[in-house]
């Protein structure tokens, strides 16, 4: 009898550990490089943004940032350097060189993540405080108030957890043959859109009463263009061809593939604005597209293949078991290898976005 629980995901799913071949620490260039985009525009931001005679800022010292999703390095250790940096440029360019406060910086990520690998990598001439906090970010994390400056870089792209209806076989939005919402039927796509709302108030709603007032949050996140679908084959599509591929060849469950669906969701322009909007506690400062180095690039496919395996392994590892994961990867390899469209960088329809939000007064 099939496992009863084949259609319940974990609501954790931390990127691949280690430093190995296949770690998310060795297969995550593109994500430093949406770091990097965003350098100078956080430079910007807090030079303009960050209040820093307000009464909230000078009545505490550590100034406190959090880097929400941080995984395990070292991308995580680059970004928060940019915003410590900034904020002492910002005290500098004010003649309050003197007044420069110390930094306490809390790395954030679900408490399966591979937090050794993250503290054993620490920059050695850091100039803050470091402090590892388990949890998930859809809920509270640090006390009323505590928080300066908040980052999360490619996080928020992860739902709290899979929509109950897409893995229900008597729902209109049940997602058989497919694991995720792309191309997939509408009932599919709305029920991860409304996912993603619910999840996206609880993340701006915790953030609300952490944060001080004036506090900034800076996001980094994978969005499309207003009014843009996907119509096409894709990289996901690929990936469910070769599980059920492995199905008929009886590698793997026919049942368990059905109930298989990553919680990713790439949300529009406008529905990002519409959730900070109706959550009513942050202004949008800034929201501006990132100018990537290698969204053109026509990456190759080792590092296509990599990249995912490091994001994703563990989420398939989780359901289907890891003695599958290597001739997954292997099938999936072979599929991109045969499709000019998912290594054309022409068809990528994806925008990374940054937005900026600042804590209103109460």
């Amino acid at each position: 009898m099939e496992d009863k629980k084949t259609n319940i995901l974990p609501e954790s799913y931390p990127m691949t550990g280690g430093n190995g071949p296949h770690s998310y620490a060795q297969n995550s260039c593109y994500q430093k490089g949406v770091v990097d985009a965003a350098k100078e525009i956080i430079n910007e931001a807090i030079a303009k943004k960050l209040d820093i005679e307000n009464l909230s800022f000078v009545s505490l010292n550590p100034f406190r940032i959090a880097d929400l999703g941080c995984s395990v390095g070292p991308n995580t250790f680059i970004a928060v350097q940019n915003i410590l940096e900034a904020v002492e440029l910002k005290y500098q360019a004010q003649g309050l060189n003197s007044c420069i406060p110390e930094f306490q910086v809390f790395f954030n990520d679900h408490i399966t993540n591979d937090f050794n690998t993250l503290f054993a990598s620490l920059p050695p001439d850091r100039k803050y405080f470091a402090v590892a906090v388990p949890g998930s970010f859809y809920g509270r994390l640090f006390p009323k108030a505590s928080l300066h400056f908040v980052h999360s870089s490619y996080a928020i792209s992860w739902l709290s957890k899979i929509p109950k209806e897409v893995v229900d076989i008597n729902s209109p939005a049940w997602n058989k043959e497919r694991i995720h919402y792309i191309n997939a039927t509408k009932e599919v796509g709305e029920a991860y859109s409304a996912q993603y709302a619910k999840d996206m108030e609880s993340f701006l709603s915790a953030r609300a009463q952490e944060l001080v007032c004036g506090g900034l949050m800076a996001l980094l996140i994978a969005t499309i263009p207003n009014g843009t679908t996907y119509s096409t084959v894709n990289m996901f599509d690929l990936l469910a061809y070769c599980l059920r591929e492995m199905a008929n060849m009886g590698l793997v469950s026919e049942a368990k593939v059905d109930s298989f669906n990553l919680p990713l969701y790439i949300p529009s322009h406008k529905e990002l604005e519409t959730v900070v909007e109706r959550n009513g506690y942050f202004s949008i400062e800034r929201m501006e597209p990132l100018s990537h180095p290698m969204r053109q690039t026509t990456l190759s496919l080792q590092t296509i293949m990599l990249s995912l395996r490091a994001a994703l392994g563990g989420v398939i590892e989780e359901h289907f078991g890891s003695e599958i994961i290597d001739e997954v990867f292997d099938r999936f390899t072979n599929k991109v290898a045969e499709s000019s469209f998912i290594l054309n960088p022409e068809n990528r329809k994806e925008i990374d976005l940054f937005i900026l939000l600042k804590r209103k007064s109460d």
